[in-house]
């Protein structure tokens, strides 16, 4: 794939090899399916394909199906049309399922998903459209659904000024949790002085319960790389980084090899797809920092310095690595930016909501029927995802609350269930967008734990450099303990109200300055559970 003529050729014969086989089995080998057994899976569909040569059968393995309450998931496409799902499939199901369509043609009811349920139905997928299609390790796989076309389009057709104002038409906002727009930051970096300029991917993905960029870099890492790609074209960019914690050693590993394959394929390195477009990506891993979500300590955990916030100005597009102008970018924002580019701003910009814009990725977990990742257009009701698309309270208990946005993201309790999730709409209840977890509770969560829970998570992870975070959060979290055991007063309720507002207002960085918004959104919607558990009346 030396050429742009090479593309058109590889995702031409891609297609036609599609068709080879009779049938197809696609299994879902993402982390969540692995960690159920998706491997061994895997391994008995290929034996029993290899052992009996008369099962004309091509076996691929995917990346995430969404469902992961129901992995591992398999999907069996028959050619000339019909695709059946299944979930819960252990290796005798799975040469079950394999034998019953391909000498049968008939499907197996147990284990088999409904593809009309609303799970599946009510998404509309652009980030995750690969997801339990393509092979995340073939790259001729992601050609063949239309990868690279956008940075083909972008080199050989349009300008870089062109590029940003189409994302300036889409009106995407930061997907990493502030919801800045995009467009503001990428021309902030296009219009800075300086030969050298960077771009770079954040992938610290920290928040409890929070896998979607994880699985953007596992499942599809060349739309990353693309992603990458075009934000570096747009701002006259010849250097990016992707910043991936530790923990996901899957992904640095899958991101390395794509890097490989793309840079020996001429869409990385020197005069990209024959142009004078020239790029370099590394991936640097963090320590697994949570603070390193943060860009200025980012970019000090890149350079090799220990990962603690500075102060803003000058902020990274102005002086950021290594004192050369930096962007950076959300892992979910970037992977927005093929579609953006290859189908308009403007039809990007007809999704969602007119100040919320596009789809998000969320990650549901919790006391809910259907855990998993899903996509739906900004502006998705609370409702809409918990009830249809979730399948509701596990056990048809009642819903109490959603915590949005993690450890900086505020719980929404139910009667505010028929809110829209925008930007604008969760900051109005003292929550946030974040990166998009979404923990759903019954009422049997006791809301002062949850709080003291997620004080735990930012206590721990607070990097010590100033005091209103450092300590802070230590005393809130002793505060919390004090109520929870029941030996709190309603002086304690005060003194941790009071404390909030200090942390807040005068910490250094974002996770001091979010750090107290479950304190304050469980006292200010759930104060009775407070009042509940002082022992001490000394009001």
């Amino acid at each position: 794939m030396a050429t742009p003529i090479d593309l058109h050729e590889v995702a031409e014969r891609e297609r036609e090899a599609r068709f080879r086989t009779p049938w197809r089995t696609k299994v879902c080998n993402s982390t969540a399916c692995a960690s159920a057994g998706s491997g061994a899976v895997l391994g008995a569909m290929r034996n029993l394909v290899d052992e009996e040569m008369a099962l004309d059968v091509t076996v691929v393995p995917t990346g995430c199906m969404g469902l992961c309450s129901a992995g591992p998931m398999v999907r069996v496409l028959r050619r000339g049309g019909g695709e059946h799902a299944y979930g819960r499939v252990d290796s005798e199901v799975a040469v079950q399922v394999l034998r019953s369509h391909v000498e049968h043609d008939q499907p197996v009811a147990d284990h088999e998903l409904d593809d009309e349920m609303p799970f599946f139905a009510r998404q509309e997928r652009i980030v995750l459209a690969n997801g339990g299609i393509i092979d995340p390790d073939r790259i001729e796989s992601y050609v063949a659904h239309g990868g690279y076309s956008a940075l083909e389009k972008a080199l050989t057709t349009m300008t870089p000024a062109e590029v940003l104002e189409q994302i300036r038409l889409s009106r995407i906002r930061g997907r990493g949790g502030a919801g800045y727009p995009a467009a503001n930051k990428w021309s902030l970096l296009a219009a800075a002085d300086g030969d050298t300029k960077y771009v770079v991917a954040n992938g610290d993905e920290g928040d409890p319960g929070a896998y979607m960029d994880r699985t953007i870099m596992e499942d599809d890492p060349h739309r990353l790389l693309e992603g990458l790609s075009l934000a570096a074209y747009a701002t006259g960019a010849g250097h990016a980084y992707i910043y991936v914690r530790a923990e996901y050693p899957r992904a640095v590993e899958r991101l390395d090899r794509a890097i490989r394959v793309a840079r020996r394929n001429r869409l990385l390195g020197r005069r990209i797809l024959d142009t004078d477009f020239d790029l370099t990506i590394e991936v640097r891993i963090g320590a697994g920092a949570f603070v390193c979500g943060e860009e200025t300590a980012l970019m000090a955990s890149i350079e090799g310095r220990r990962g603690t916030p500075r102060l803003r100005p000058p902020y990274p597009t102005e002086h950021g690595l290594w004192g050369h102008p930096t962007m950076i970018n959300n892992v979910e924002t970037l992977a927005n930016i093929p579609a953006i580019v290859g189908r308009g701003g403007e039809w990007f910009a007809s999704i969602g909501t007119p100040d919320s814009t596009g789809t998000k990725v969320f990650a549901l977990a919790g006391d809910i029927v259907n855990t998993g990742l899903i996509e739906v257009p900004m502006g998705t009701t609370l409702r809409d995802i918990v009830e249809e698309i979730g399948g509701g309270i596990a056990g048809g208990r009642p819903f109490k609350a959603a915590q949005t946005g993690g450890p900086s993201g505020g719980c929404i309790p139910a009667e505010y269930l028929d809110t829209p999730v925008d930007y604008d709409s969760l900051r109005e209840l003292g929550s946030i967008m974040g990166s998009g977890g979404l923990i759903v509770m019954d009422d049997r969560q006791r809301m002062p734990d949850v709080a003291k829970f997620f004080m735990e998570f930012s206590m721990d992870e607070s990097c010590g450099k100033c005091t209103p975070c450092r300590a802070g959060t230590v005393q809130m979290h002793h505060l919390l303990d004090k109520i929870t055991s029941g030996t709190g007063s309603y002086r304690d309720v005060r003194d941790l109200e009071n404390l909030c507002a200090v942390v807040r207002d005068t910490s250094l960085c974002g996770l001091g300055q979010s750090a107290p918004n479950p304190v304050l959104s469980t006292l200010h919607y759930f104060k009775s559970e407070y009042d509940e558990l002082i022992g001490v009346d000394d009001a």
